[in-house]
């Protein structure tokens, strides 16, 4: 008679069926890594332009220009004197001062105080703005100025802060005080990265490059050169360090917000680009007051209001020569420096100066007229 009982399982202690479990295991692990490795590469393409920049704060749009769309970051009936944030125009967008909740100067400078607050958020250049030039930003920088009142304090970010030096040196009575964050002034002070590459580089290679573009200078050239500055950071190590945490949320979340800025570079005129380099860069006109702005000759000596001079420590994009120069080439009513530690964009975005020394900053703008809570006076 047979047994209705069902064959019981193998027993897998047996030396006999460790061949079959080992293949299983194999197989999973094959599934596995085959899985992990479709992540990575989706998640490639994805921080590699794959998302969009976006700012990170609630805002409104209180003009629409040609090269820029002016933010408005303001509390309701807010009062005291508008305080312009004027972001870098120099190949990323302004994502830089709001870059995610949490860690924004936007958010940073509300909470210091500054309520009437405002941002530059500069559009990529299309070919028919290939021959934009300097004059073109300065005179919508300036009507920006003006549709808030004529007189603002302004914030300079890195290239938004030499574009602030010559509106000011141009109209001084419109800015009631000005900071300069990395910002490079002197652009021959100092010793930097970038400093050596303009200077050995001939003007027909940058010609060649705007000719490339045809008239414009791609992002993607700029961002190529960046990246080239740090080699091996961003050819080697950041994939190997994407591969590592392909499964880790938290990590992921982080350098989506960086690479929503950093992979996603604006075009810029090509007209506008070969004159920084030629003029600003390379003749170090503006410091040596040569550059002609507006019809008129941007002197720094000009510049009378209170000055705030931010660097970072290891800047090699603008060291801080370049920065604290400002002190001597203008006569500002009253000057204060200040030295953190790190790179460039963590001048901007960095957490630790963020928390650390803009606070000191939105203050002294408050004292300067910045300051008024919502609906008062000054």
């Amino acid at each position: 008679m047979k047994s209705s009982t069902s064959p019981s399982a193998p027993n897998i202690n047996v030396p006999l069926f460790w061949p079959a479990l080992m293949a299983a295991d194999m197989t999973r692990q094959g599934l596995e890594l085959v899985a992990r490795n479709v992540r990575f590469l989706e998640e490639e393409t994805r921080l590699h332009g794959g998302i969009k920049p976006r700012l990170a704060t609630a805002h409104g749009t209180r003009l629409e220009l040609r090269t820029l769309r002016l933010c408005d970051y303001s509390a309701p009936r807010a009062g005291g004197l508008p305080t312009l944030v004027v972001a870098p125009y120099a190949g990323h967008t302004s994502m830089i001062a709001d870059y995610h909740e949490g860690q924004s100067l936007m958010q940073t400078l509300r909470d210091g105080g500054v309520h009437h607050l405002l941002l530059t958020d500069w559009h990529s250049a299309t070919p028919d703005m290939k021959d934009f030039d300097v004059d073109q930003y300065l005179a919508e920088l300036l009507a920006c100025v003006d549709d808030l009142g004529g007189e603002v304090c302004l914030v300079g970010l890195c290239q938004g802060g030499w574009l602030s030096a010559m509106l000011a040196a141009r109209y001084p009575a419109k800015v009631r005080a000005l900071v300069l964050a990395g910002s490079p002034i002197d652009t021959h002070a100092g010793h930097g990265r970038l400093l050596r590459m303009v200077r050995e580089s001939p003007m027909s290679f940058y010609q060649e490059l705007v000719a490339s573009g045809g008239g414009l200078m791609p992002g993607r050239y700029m961002l190529a050169g960046w990246k080239n500055m740090h080699p091996e950071q961003h050819y080697v190590q950041e994939h190997i360090d994407l591969y590592e945490h392909i499964d880790d949320p938290a990590w992921l979340r982080k350098a989506e917000d960086f690479d929503r800025w950093y992979e996603n570079p604006l075009d810029l005129p090509g007209r506008w680009y070969l004159q920084v380099i030629e003029h600003l860069f390379k003749r170090n006109e503006f410091a040596h007051g040569r550059f002609v702005g507006l019809g008129r000759r941007l002197l720094l000596e000009q510049v009378r209001c209170p000055v705030y001079l931010l660097a970072g420590e290891s800047d090699d994009i603008t060291p801080k020569e370049q920065v604290f120069a400002a002190e001597h080439l203008m006569r500002p009513a009253e000057v204060h420096k200040r030295v953190v530690p790190g790179g460039h964009v963590g001048l901007f975005m960095g957490a630790r100066t963020l928390r650390e020394a803009w606070p000191a900053i939105a203050t002294w703008l408050c004292e300067h007229g910045a300051g008024a809570a919502p609906g008062g006076g000054r």
